[in-house]
């Protein structure tokens, strides 16, 4: 079955790049969204948005509704303001300190024109600054912009101001062995799974056994995507999100992460374990994990009072929140997961 669905796979991968090529950091989802909602009805489905940002396409089916979710915006930073020399001074977003210097950024202007620039360690030539090795904090690292500019007010011309959106190039690539490496895996990975898994049903008519909608949610990375947009009706709620993968748990990239239990608590036992049962009925690839610093949708959603049972699954990626890696194989074991689970 699963060799028969490789053209889904390849769409899923093919998705997974085209989503990341698209910035969206939390706050600016509208480029992201407009490409969601134009490929989903191109697939003929009845596509929603929220005034929120987020995009809802019911896939059919009857009865007993589950919704699938997956989060389309992405770590980022503002622009805090600008310093006299015209370097940026970085109000973080959701970013680590630790892990993104010297990455390329685009800056968004509020006219949305886009500047390109580094993020910098101030005074950062090692053959000049004495404390080099001083610890990263966002007050001395700062964007230094590809532009001929010197001064606070060179920067201003440009239309660069406080509160605009620093996006950080993703640098996406897939290795000969299927390794794909991307900032932003989490969780693009995911909604380029959910786009696959709305091809196949739009080929597939009848083939669910169950009424089966998708959201793709904005603001989960500060806690609220799915805080509305389930609606009464949804019975079920499926997070895909990204599977941890590090020590102390057993999951690869290779796998498809099962998550018994987050940072926010149990997930539902009745179907953790009919996920499982559909993993080993397909003899896909899983693991089951904890994850312990981690929260997802599903707690938005139960939070603000949506009575659904509720579970997780996602490829494995290591490194979240720095330069991620999956692998094609957790891309498919998650595919098919999904997809097994409601046909």
């Amino acid at each position: 079955m699963t060799e028969n669905n490789a053209v889904y796979h390849d769409y899923a991968v093919e998705q997974i790049e085209k989503l990341i090529s698209i910035d969206s950091p939390t706050g600016y989802h509208y480029n992201v969204t407009a490409y969601l909602q134009e490929e989903l009805e191109r697939m003929g489905l009845e596509v929603r948005t929220l005034r929120k940002g987020g995009v809802i396409a019911n896939l059919g089916g009857e009865g007993n509704p589950l919704m699938m979710m997956a989060h389309v915006d992405t770590l980022g930073a503002f622009v805090h303001y600008i310093k006299g020399d015209g370097r940026l001074a970085i109000s973080n977003g959701t970013l680590n300190q630790n892990n993104i210097e010297t990455e390329n950024v685009r800056i968004l202007t509020r006219d949305r024109k886009v500047y390109e620039g580094t993020i910098q360690l101030a005074n950062a030539s090692i053959h000049v600054n004495p404390d080099i090795n001083e610890e990263r904090k966002f007050t001395n690292l700062e964007v230094v912009l590809d532009e001929n500019v010197s001064s606070k007010e060179d920067v201003e011309k440009l239309g660069i101001s406080a509160g605009d959106f620093i996006m950080v190039e993703p640098r996406f690539r897939i290795t000969e062995s299927g390794y794909i490496k991307s900032r932003f895996l989490d969780d693009k990975a995911s909604s380029g799974i959910l786009l696959a898994l709305a091809k196949y049903v739009s080929e597939h008519k009848g083939c669910l056994k169950r009424n089966v909608q998708i959201f793709f949610t904005v603001h989960e990375e500060v806690g609220h995507g799915a805080a509305s947009g389930v609606t009464d009706d949804i019975k079920d709620i499926l997070a895909i999100d990204m599977g941890c993968v590090g020590e102390n748990l057993t999951c690869t990239e290779r796998q498809v992460s099962i998550c018994a239990k987050d940072g926010r608590g149990a997930y539902h036992f009745e179907m953790v374990n009919e996920l499982i049962d559909t993993a080993k009925k397909n003899e896909l690839d899983y693991a089951v994990d904890i994850y312990p610093f981690y929260g997802s949708d599903t707690a938005a959603a139960l939070i603000a009072g949506r009575d659904v049972r509720h579970a997780l699954i996602g490829s494995g990626v290591y490194a979240s929140h720095g330069y991620e890696r999956t692998h094609k194989e957790g891309v498919r074991n998650t595919f098919e997961l999904a997809l097994h689970y409601v046909i």
